[in-house]
């Protein structure tokens, strides 16, 4: 399945400019032929906006959940996206999966949040494994920080998730992580992860980009640079297959050594 994964921070502070780039920046996607585009963490309302996080946050089923499930179905692309998601009084940094005929497949709550600023905004998630079936793949979510646990990703591996994808908030001095840390989890948990970043500075934070789709043989399928950028690459189940087939960890593992 082609994927496409939009480096950008959007507009800040402005839920109706951030939806203006997610229908371009889809309308690209599925010129280019993808089948999904991911965008990064909390793209839809901006990180660092303090207390407007909670002014802004929707439900899962909310207004923006719908016009992106127009988007999605009239461009003809699945859509997946970070937002601050409201419960009733609580809120937390989500992640959501729209279809490409825009049915909400999955939803996925941050369970590891990172630092003093999302655990003064955020309450934190407690199901660590949420996938749906998309184009011939198991896809799972996580969130930025949550993939820097190995077993968070092993226990999607476990699971069966195909294409994991991580929109993500990463900041200097951390790009480590999108340059060599999502290749090796990857690897290790033979399957593909799409890592999806925000760019430039907001409040505090300087987010680094670097944006990527990692194979199960631990190459970068596609990486972008530091700017806004709207990069391309392959999750082909074929390869997936085989690259199982001839690295065995899954199989070989002996977890009653590991308790």
């Amino acid at each position: 399945m082609r994927t496409a994964l939009l480096q950008s921070s959007g507009r800040p502070g402005s839920v109706v400019e951030n939806l203006k780039v997610l229908d371009e920046a889809a309308g690209r996607a599925a010129a280019a032929g993808a089948g999904l585009l991911v965008a990064p963490e909390l793209f839809l309302t901006g990180y660092a906006i303090g207390d407007d996080l909670a002014r802004l946050a929707e439900p899962a089923a909310g207004d923006s959940a719908d016009a992106i499930a127009e988007l999605a179905a009239r461009h003809g692309v699945a859509v997946a996206y970070g937002y601050p998601e409201r419960s009733g009084d609580t809120v937390y940094n989500a992640a959501q999966l729209i279809s490409a005929d825009g049915t909400r497949l999955a939803n996925y709550r941050k369970t590891h949040l990172f630092g003093r600023f999302e655990q003064d905004h955020f309450v934190p998630g407690e199901q660590p494994v949420v996938q749906a079936e998309l184009g011939g793949l198991t896809v799972g979510l996580l969130i930025c920080y949550d993939v820097e646990f190995p077993e968070n990703v092993r226990a999607h591996a476990l699971a069966g998730t195909d294409l994991l994808l991580v929109p993500t908030a990463q900041m200097h001095p951390f790009q480590f992580v999108a340059e060599s840390m999502i290749p090796v989890r990857a690897f290790e948990n033979q399957l593909y992860v799409a890592y999806v970043n925000r760019v430039g500075h907001e409040g505090e934070f300087e987010f680094v980009g670097l944006s990527t789709l990692a194979g199960p043989d631990g190459v970068a399928r596609a990486r972008a640079g530091r700017g806004e950028e709207l990069v391309l690459a392959d999750a082909d189940p074929v390869a997936l297959a085989a690259s199982r087939e001839a690295n065995p960890y899954l199989r070989e593992r002996r977890p009653e050594l590991y308790v």
